[in-house]
């Protein structure tokens, strides 16, 4: 398998904690070769679960437990030299526009220009509305948001001024590393999703693996004037994936998923997906 030219391999690990630590998760990805890991974030869950399980079924145990997405990413930072730390997808809709950008550029910051900013809309719709989000109106709340934290990032004097996000100029440091700012990886494949990769996003994370969702984006980013935004694979089965076709549509970065779980059975499933992809 690896003569899979020029891609590279990430994993996607729900953090929680009962899983392996942060501190210990770092090193064994990039010892093994990985270069990114992406952590997905939830606030809450609510516990009258009218919406339904991403996958069907109960709500598995992790979506209840993930640690904080930026303390998880600081401590893979600070135990890691060239990993880059993607958010999984963070919901920027239901954050403070304030508090993340500047964690976002925080993570930057300490990391030398390591941060990925993975975002979506969610598919809780109670949680959005927990926080004061009407769950309708969540992906032009999104929008707005990832706007204004993009003033935030690279202007002295930010100001903004729409329906859900509005202030008068504002400092806020640090700046991210990466200039203008970390890139955006924007999560799903709906009209709207794929309206915010145009206007917002830096590279997309989609998870599907079916070579004609990819082809069909592609062109129609190149008919919108953004020909060349990668494209990162989001919770690949490794056991399964048929990755034929992928080069052609400019699949840049295949991220894994990786159960969670204890150290043991981490470190076991990330040698195994190691020696069939990567070696």
């Amino acid at each position: 398998m690896s003569d899979h030219h020029g891609v590279k391999y990430g994993v996607v690990l729900f953090v929680t904690d009962e899983t392996i630590a942060p501190a210990v998760l770092g090193p064994a990805l990039e010892e093994r070769g990985f270069d990114a890991l992406f952590v997905p974030e939830h606030s809450h869950i609510p516990a009258s679960r009218e919406s339904p399980a991403p996958g069907g079924g109960d709500l598995p145990r992790h979506f209840y437990r993930t640690v904080d997405v930026f303390v998880t990413l600081a401590v893979v930072a600070v135990t890691t030299a060239r990993l880059a730390l993607g958010t999984g997808v963070a919901l920027p809709a239901e954050r403070d526009v304030f508090h993340t950008a500047k964690q976002v550029a925080s993570l930057d910051l300490v990391s030398g220009g390591r941060a990925l900013f993975g975002v979506g809309v969610g598919w809780n719709r109670e949680e959005a509305r927990d926080h004061g989000i009407d769950p309708r109106r969540r992906g032009r709340v999104l929008d707005e948001k990832l706007a204004a934290m993009a003033r935030l990032w690279s202007e002295e004097r930010a100001e903004f001024h729409g329906e859900h996000v509005d202030f008068d100029p504002v400092y806020s440091w640090p700046k991210p590393v990466q200039s203008p700012h970390p890139p955006i990886y924007v999560g799903g494949g709906s009209d709207a999703a794929l309206a915010r990769l145009r206007d917002h996003g830096d590279a997309w994370l989609p998870d599907t693996v079916d070579v004609e969702d990819y082809r069909r984006v592609r062109s129609w980013l190149a008919d919108q004037g953004r020909p060349d935004v990668p494209f990162t694979v989001f919770g690949a089965d490794p056991d399964t994936l048929d990755v034929a076709g992928f080069d052609e549509v400019g699949v840049e970065r295949i991220a894994f998923w990786v159960d969670p779980g204890g150290e043991r059975d981490v470190l076991t499933r990330l040698d195994a997906i190691a020696d069939r992809w990567m070696r």
